[in-house]
């Protein structure tokens, strides 16, 4: 039962993650729109379905290198942020790289931005303390037996 719940969780620390790197990439992204003084106020319901957008394209493409990291730390019971951290900038560097065609000849991805990639990282790395933060500071808790309550005080006697 405890691992149900456990699922639940993870599930949901996985959406509000992903959320939050759509959330760092849209803005990373628009930065040079939101600079220029002279372009008037941003639409915010142009925001609103771009961050949608960016939600979506998130969890899509991090959802396999998300839980094979959240497998990991729920197997061996790794309950550290920076763990986590670390987690999130690889997955973040996978969904990058799963974009930017590969020449096998040359062994070599062709046509990486380097601004894009680094977005990307960053965008894991505050992915993955904000799992950390929900889900990932009682990993593994879920096989740790409960506490065992203290014997009852003796009977009066008479």
């Amino acid at each position: 039962m405890a691992l149900i719940g456990r699922l639940f969780v993870i599930a949901f620390a996985f959406l509000a993650a992903c959320l939050v790197a759509g959330m760092v990439i849209v803005a990373a992204i628009m930065f040079p729109e939101f600079s220029d003084l002279g372009s008037g106020p941003v639409d915010q319901g142009a925001i609103d379905i771009i961050l949608g957008f960016g939600f979506i394209f998130i969890s899509g493409f991090a959802l396999l290198p998300a839980a094979i990291i959240a497998l990991i730390t729920e197997a061996f019971s790794i309950r550290g942020a920076l763990t986590y951290a670390v987690g999130g900038a690889i997955v973040g560097l996978a969904c990058y790289l799963g974009l930017v065609p590969f020449d096998p000849e040359t062994l070599r991805f062709q046509g990486i931005v380097r601004r894009h990639l680094e977005i990307m990282t960053g965008a894991g790395i505050v992915a993955g303390l904000v799992y950390w933060m929900v889900a990932g500071r009682t990993a593994g808790a879920w096989r740790e037996p409960p506490p065992r309550l203290p014997p009852p005080p003796p009977m009066p006697s008479r």
